[in-house]
């Protein structure tokens, strides 16, 4: 009987630290779907970061998924705009983390947008991006955002993230 009340105890203390985060690849693929229309926004706003900070060099990762991106490369359904990935620490609280692909303009770039990531039982997703075309003076014309969440993403599965016109694939795993 006293052993079983020292491994209640026991388990007791540990379980917490089973739900502590840590540190996980994350990868995403922004695509547009060529079947459905596009629908353009609002401009992106000028404090599209919301908070986050961008990629520091040393957390990008080599892309993996690579036989994902050909297989959609190869339909016509779909356009492959950015594919990227990087290392983030995650935790209950959400992380923030700033993605843009293109040559800033203004504080603007072709593709730019935002991905808070947080860990309880399951990983919760929420995705800001938006899509820009930008003039030859460098000013938005025409913005396409998508914005998605997802609180029940399962560590290392593909996950679809329906925007219409625009999609996320994203999959996050223990490195």
């Amino acid at each position: 009987m006293r052993a079983i009340r020292c491994l209640t105890l026991l388990l007791a203390l540990c379980a917490p630290a089973a739900f502590a985060g840590g540190l996980y690849q994350v990868e995403m693929i922004l695509v547009r779907q060529n079947a459905v229309p596009a629908i353009t926004s609002q401009f992106a706003p000028e404090d599209w970061r919301d908070g986050a900070s961008p990629v520091v060099a040393g957390d990008e990762r080599q892309p993996v998924m690579l036989d994902e991106v050909n297989k959609l490369k190869s339909d016509s359904q779909y356009t492959v705009l950015l594919h990227k990935a990087w290392q983030q620490n995650l935790s209950d609280q959400p992380s923030k983390v700033a993605i843009s692909d293109g040559q800033e303009q203004f504080g603007h770039f072709p593709i730019e947008g935002n991905i808070h990531l947080s860990e309880n039982r399951f990983i919760s997703v929420d995705a800001s991006v938006w899509v820009n075309q930008l003039d030859g003076d460098g000013s938005v014309t025409q913005s396409e955002q998508m914005k998605k969440s997802n609180n029940n993403v399962k560590a290392g599965e593909l996950t679809f993230l329906d925007g219409g016109h625009l999609a996320l694939l994203i999959k996050v795993t223990k490195p």
